[in-house]
């Protein structure tokens, strides 16, 4: 197999040298390696946060306002709709009854 880019001959390049390098029994992590990869692991912020997280929270605040907003301008009207003079009787057709209140 051949590498076609600069890419792929780097790889071929790292895992020849890989598969002729001595094997190392003992090989051991320095002395504070696992404490400062949890320290890294536990560390507060994440480096980069993705496109879609950051419009996400931001559309679920305007979507909320929007809502706030609309119960607001139509509280007037959903004060006074279960007030009305005649109710609307169990068996009478809902919207026959909403069509010929509205003319």
């Amino acid at each position: 197999m051949k590498p076609d880019n600069l890419h792929d001959r780097a790889w071929a390049r790292l895992t020849d040298a890989a598969r002729r390098a001595p094997c190392a029994d003992d090989a051991a992590a320095p002395h504070g390696f696992a404490t400062r990869v949890a320290a890294l692991a536990l560390a507060g912020e994440r480096a980069g946060h993705s496109l879609f997280e950051r419009f996400a929270f931001r559309a679920v605040g305007v979507a909320s306002l929007l809502a706030v907003a609309s119960v607001l301008a139509n509280f007037s009207a959903l004060s006074t709709w279960p007030a009305e003079e005649d109710p609307i009787v169990a068996g009478e057709d809902l919207v026959k009854v909403l069509l010929t209140e509205s003319e």
